[in-house]
This record gives structure tokens, C-alpha cells and sequence, in this order.
């Protein structure tokens, strides 16, 4: 048997009040046309819910079980529309973040961690990765923001790009490395070094290549290859190896043990942004989200 979720919720009213006509004013209706929607239900169920007490009319024990679905209904109801609401002005609902191990690290988690706090009806997801899968993962939906660098928004991808810094790549080595006394670092100092190298496929490695050659380094010593951002900082940090990492990003994890070098090309230019989908509806959310990261980037800068 099929009722009316709305008979329902008047009838909770109705016993809540203790009167049709309260009820009717509760619910901005008129008193008989209250009455013609509870004789509906009571129609469709072939049984009263009320009993005539004089002039009044009381609930009896069917019309009292189904006053509390009633209820149970206007609760939902009163519960999805704030819902709606948080989720109209950025407030509520699900995020979706794709970033590379970097990025995803005090890049994002220093603004998260804010953000979090003033949107409690929001769920957070954060998907690492490298940067092409993420691309791939935002094109089909199932993430709603890229925060990467600019090689990742690919010509012809629908995907819109957002610059928010220039994440420089430069060479990352320990702080008494030997490099680190020298006056001008050249070429062949750099292809005497040993090297920790980024995964194979990553825009990171692919960047540190290109710039090496243009640089005129012609070979490269690699010794040990990861796709972990903290294993290759704790290695290069306790050997004599040499990486190449994004210096914004990596800023934060440098303590007293590494250091960058004073060596540079044009090739390791590097801007790091917002990926989105073009074409598709505004996000409040990610809006909501984006807007805290350019804030706190800018306090930053300031």
C-alpha cells in the first residue's frame, strides 16, 4: 500500500498541535482542505485515525503509529533542505581532489586542515598519483579538481588550467654534499654525481631529463629510482645522491638535512595549478576550496 509521505507529515502536525486548526496554520493551508487530505489517507488506509471525543477529535493508536512516520518524514525533509542549502553556498557536500604525492602534502593539507574545520558537512577525497592518471581520472568524473603542474593539462583535453605558483624544479642534494661549496656548478660536475631518480612516466622525471640535456649534462648516473617523495628526500638526505624536486612543494620538508643548489634553466619552469573540466557546472565546493588555497597563497606571498 502506497500513501502520501505529505498526508503523512500533516497528520504528525495535527497530533503534534492537538487540532486541526493549529495545524492548518502551521502548514499555511486552510482548515478543510487539511481535513479533505487526512479523509484521503484515511481512504486509502480503510480505517479511521481518529475518534470523536465531543467536539474534538483525538488520534487513536493507528493514527498515532503513523503521526510518528510522519514525523519521521518532516525530520528528512527539514534535514535535506538545510542539506541543500549548505551544498548551494559551498558548504556541504563531497570533494574530490586529485594531486601528485608532493603536491598532496603540506601543499594542499595546510589549507585542508582549515577547510575541514569550517565545513563539517563536507567529505573530503584525496586521490595521488601520477599526474596523467589523475588528468584521466577528472576527465571521466570521478574527481572534480587537478591540482598539478601545467604539463598535465594536455592540449585539446577539455581541462581549463588555473596557475597558482611557479613550482621551480631544481637539484635537491644534503646540506654539507659536496656541491653545496662549489662556486658555479657545471654540466660536468653534474654528470659526475650520482643520481636518485623519480619514476619512470612522471612529468617530473620527463622535466629533470629535458632540462639535463639542454643543460648540456649528456649522461646521468641514476643509482636508485622511486616513486616515493619521502623515500627520496630520506635518501638523498643520507647519501651523497642528488635529485631534482619542486621547490615550492618541497620547501616545507627540507628541516636542516637538504638543501637546493644553485643551478638553473629555463626548463625547469614549472607552474603549478587548478585543473577543471571545461564545459561543466560551477562546483560551490571546490569554489569554496579553491578560494582558501588562493587566499592562503597569497598571505604567503605577503
Amino acid at each position: 500500500m502506497k500513501l502520501d509521505p505529505r498526508h503523512l507529515a500533516q497528520l504528525s502536525v495535527i497530533v503534534e498541535t492537538g487540532a486541526f486548526q493549529a495545524a492548518a496554520d502551521r502548514l499555511s493551508l486552510s482548515q478543510p482542505a487539511l481535513s479533505r487530505n487526512i479523509r484521503t489517507l484515511e481512504d486509502r488506509l480503510g480505517a479511521p485515525l481518529f475518534d470523536r471525543d465531543g467536539r474534538r477529535s483525538v488520534p487513536n493508536e493507528l493514527g498515532r503509529k503513523l503521526a510518528r512516520s510522519g514525523l519521521s518524514i518532516r525530520i528528512a525533509e527539514e534535514q535535506a533542505g538545510q542539506f541543500a542549502s549548505l551544498a548551494q553556498t559551498g558548504s556541504a557536500g563531497q570533494l574530490r581532489i586529485g594531486a601528485p604525492p608532493i603536491v598532496s602534502g603540506r601543499f594542499l593539507t595546510d589549507t585542508l586542515s582549515g577547510f575541514v574545520a569550517t565545513h563539517p558537512e563536507c567529505r573530503v577525497e584525496i586521490r595521488t598519483g601520477l599526474v596523467h592518471a589523475l588528468r584521466s581520472m577528472l576527465e571521466r568524473g570521478q574527481i572534480d579538481i587537478v591540482f598539478g603542474p601545467q604539463g598535465a593539462n594536455a592540449p585539446g583535453a577539455g581541462l581549463n588550467f588555473l596557475p597558482l605558483i611557479d613550482d621551480r624544479v631544481a637539484i635537491l642534494c644534503r646540506r654539507d654534499h659536496p656541491l653545496t661549496r662549489a662556486q658555479v656548478i657545471t654540466a660536468r660536475d653534474l654528470e659526475t654525481q650520482q643520481w636518485l631518480a623519480h619514476s619512470r612516466g612522471s612529468l617530473l622525471r620527463q622535466q629533470t631529463e629535458a632540462a639535463m640535456v639542454a643543460s648540456g649534462v649528456q649522461d646521468t648516473q641514476i643509482v636508485c629510482e622511486t616513486d616515493s617523495i619521502r623515500a627520496a628526500l630520506e635518501i638523498v638526505a643520507a647519501t651523497d645522491l642528488i635529485s631534482t624536486m619542486p621547490v615550492e612543494t618541497t620547501r616545507p620538508y627540507l628541516e636542516e638535512r637538504l638543501v637546493f643548489l644553485e643551478f638553473d634553466h629555463p626548463q625547469f619552469h614549472r607552474p603549478l595549478g587548478a585543473i577543471q573540466r571545461s564545459n561543466t557546472p560551477a562546483n560551490p565546493l571546490v569554489e569554496a576550496f579553491l578560494a582558501a588555497l588562493q587566499a592562503r597563497l597569497a598571505g604567503a606571498d605577503g
